[in-house]
């Protein structure tokens, strides 16, 4: 039940000693919040309390009083869900998780234990502690999202508010309105400055979320000073032209009226809110209020006193909680909570019986199991010198997964013509609001050009259970650094597939040619990068990658065909499991190992061939992941990487940065050390030595190596 619009209701908890429309009770949960956050600041010498002690009372009276969330029950797939996109300020979250008393999380399932004690907020910042710099999902039970650079929550929360209208419209059935959640988030001046959030804004205005309210502290303070110093526009015009519907409160340390707008908010059902909130960072504190110094360091003893003064707070004991509060919390968030989880527990047991279907697909979203036969329909591709470009194998593949895996849903940032991934099959559609010519079932998500923020939401998508991809050039991977770390650090199974892989662009020159993006993908921890060689090898990529449910995977792929090769007689392409495996070889040991990802394997397997025919005794290793391969035991990589072997080629269109692993220092890489040129790709090859020529010349120098 939504809280009561009448007017009268907000003005009931009148008093209190610091803020407006409260009772003691509430006046007292909040200063115990912002307390809390103080105090864990300063016993950890480090942290921002400034932000936390201004929000105290929007926290308080969205999750004492709006949230339709159940502590008991963090994971209750009906909750609403809170993006503090203001990381910085994560001891308002550990305080708030604390007070409430949410339940912790182990393995994905709800344990009886709490998510957080007033020992973890002690231990603020401290290594091994639930309470780190800022929050983290799967880490701390309660964070719904990792959120560190600023404008990322943003884009997260947008992924989240579309997840839940695809769900509702997939899902929900007359009298089972199963999925009716809302996505709320804590931002700030910083977020409002990220681009990401203004990409990620413009997509929430454009689809007509109206389940996602921002709520905006605008405290004007950031760390060198008043925000006048870069940041002087008027964020709410800003929003309105992104078609958000907008409302201001002049002091958040009126309740009543935070309850209010949250109320009006919700009214409106065809845009996202956003809630404009003017706050005095470091609130109550005597010196440091309102200042750039209450921002990111502790505020010190004497300003802790005077704050604590100013709240007529019984107690100097730090880490203090009033008797009374967290009964308090109980009493509202914890009851109001549990009905609500209990209540559509009811629901859905009788939903299951009339919908068996759907209720087993919902199932396995919850569970993060995969429906049987997923994989049925992906192809197998027969031999042929021609080829296809890889980019276009995994179209076909794409839409033979997507079909059977019913919760795949994902787009491109304005390229799907040119990345393949439109979902072509009946019934797929585009997600868009009506008025747009679709419909919020609609499994092809459109992202514009903002690869930036096609990243967080992506996120944001998976975070809420339903599998996501985003598409692009490999050379915008560029704009995606930070939501494709993000992904990695939070264990989320996004797949992020990237096309245009290498000089193959050709005419598009240098800014367009990715040379070091490969480079960096493989040094991201976490993350699954694959490249592969050819239509076979796209295949087993897609079968490889969908069972991640812990993990990011990263496909690249090539704008040019790339020759199928002949499986009866090279190895079969099931060995890209393994992220490097044995292509083809002579008998017995070696001279030369030639080893390329994409669409140099052709092209070693040419020089091999060459070598072959000359008696020459050479392997081929295609090697399309690095990081499957490292997987691998070491007995494993020995057999395709005999030590013994010294004579090594490496051969890639990339940056030669991490091959050295597997050449060896006397080994030959060829390999891009400059950013490319405008030109057809056949001049490209020959310029920068990726012929035939120059490869047999590498292999017959290393074959010689003793």
């Amino acid at each position: 039940m939504r809280s009561n619009s009448n007017n009268a209701a907000y003005g009931a908890d009148a008093g209190g000693a610091i803020g407006a429309g409260v009772s003691d009770i509430s006046q007292l949960s909040i200063n115990t919040i912002r307390t809390l956050s103080m105090d864990g600041v300063e016993k950890a010498n480090s942290g921002h309390p400034g932000t936390a002690m201004a929000l105290a009372p929007a926290m308080y009276a969205l999750w004492q009083h709006e949230l339709n969330y159940d502590p008991a029950n963090p994971l209750w797939p009906g909750r609403d869900r809170f993006v503090l996109s203001v990381g910085h300020a994560s001891m308002l979250l550990y305080s708030t998780l604390y007070l409430t008393g949410v339940k912790d999380i182990e393995h994905d399932k709800v344990v009886d234990r709490p998510s957080l004690t007033i020992d973890d907020l002690k231990q603020f910042r401290q290594l091994n502690s639930k309470t780190p710099g800022h929050p983290e999902y799967r880490f701390t039970a309660g964070v719904e999202t990792t959120t560190g650079p600023l404008g990322q929550g943003c884009g997260n929360s947008v992924g989240m508010a579309i997840a839940e209208k695809w769900l509702a419209a997939r899902y929900n059935k007359p009298g089972y309105d199963l999925f009716d959640y809302y996505t709320y988030v804590f931002c700030g001046d910083g977020d409002m400055m990220e681009g990401v959030a203004s990409e990620a804004a413009s997509t929430a205005g454009h689809l007509g979320l109206g389940n996602l309210i921002w709520l905006y502290d605008s405290n004007q303070i950031s760390i060198e000073g008043s925000t006048d110093l870069a940041f002087t526009e008027n964020v709410a015009k800003r929003f309105e032209g992104y078609n958000w519907h907008v409302q201001t409160i002049n002091d958040v340390n009126d309740v009543a009226a935070v309850r209010k707008a949250l109320d009006a908010a919700r009214a409106v059902k065809d845009k996202p809110s956003m809630i404009v909130m003017h706050t005095v960072i470091g609130y109550g504190a005597p010196k440091k209020a309102g200042t750039a110094s209450a921002h990111g360091e502790p505020l010190g003893e004497a300003e802790i006193e005077g704050a604590k003064k100013a709240y007529h707070w019984p107690s100097a004991e730090p880490f203090y909680v009033p008797e009374g509060v967290k009964e308090h919390f109980q009493e509202g968030l914890g009851k109001r909570g549990a009905a609500a989880s209990a209540a559509w527990k009811k629901k859905f047991e009788a939903y299951a019986k009339e919908y068996p279907a759907e209720a087993s697909q919902l199932t396995d979203i919850f569970e993060h199991r995969l429906p049987a036969g997923w994989d049925k329909d992906i192809p197998t591709w027969d031999a042929d010198p021609k080829g296809v470009a890889s980019r276009a194998s995994s179209g076909r593949v794409i839409n033979a997964v997507a079909k059977n895996l019913p919760w795949m849903i994902g787009g491109s940032a304005d390229l799907s013509p040119s990345t393949k991934t439109n979902l072509t099959f009946e019934g797929a559609g585009s997600f868009q609001p009506p008025q747009w010519n679709g419909s919020y079932a609609g499994r092809n998500l459109h992202f514009g050009v903002r690869e930036h923020a096609m990243g967080s939401i992506c996120n944001g998508i998976a975070l809420s259970g339903v599998r996501a991809y985003g598409s692009g050039f490999l050379i915008f991977s560029d704009y995606m650094k930070a939501p494709i770390r993000l992904s990695a650090i939070m264990e989320v199974p996004v797949i992020y597939i990237f096309t245009h892989d290498s000089i193959g662009v050709g005419e598009d020159g240098p800014t367009h040619q990715p040379i070091e993006q490969l480079a960096q993908l493989r040094a991201t921890p976490g993350i699954m990068t694959i490249r592969p060689g050819d239509a076979n090898e796209v295949s087993e990529a897609w079968r490889t990658i969908i069972p991640l449910t812990e993990k990011p995977a990263v496909l690249i792929l090539s704008r040019q065909n790339l020759p199928t090769l002949d499986r009866t007689k090279y190895a079969p392409a099931s060995g890209l499991a393994k992220g490097a495996y044995v292509l083809a070889s002579c008998e017995g040991t070696p001279d030369v190992i030639l080893m390329a990802s994409g669409s140099e394997v052709s092209l070693v397997v040419d020089a091999y061939e060459k070598l072959t025919a000359e008696g020459v005794k050479a392997r081929v290793v295609s090697f399309p992941s690095f990081d499957l391969f490292e997987e691998q035991d070491q007995a494993y990589k020995d057999s395709v990487l005999p030590p013994e072997v010294k004579g090594r080629v490496a051969v890639e269109q990339a940056a030669a940065f991490g091959w050295d692993r597997y050449t060896g220092l006397g080994g030959s890489i060829i390999a891009m050390n400059t950013f490319g040129a405008s030109a057809p790709l056949k001049d490209l090859l020959t310029k920068f030595g990726f012929t035939p020529e120059k490869v047999y010349e590498a292999a017959k120098a290393q074959a010689a190596r003793k």
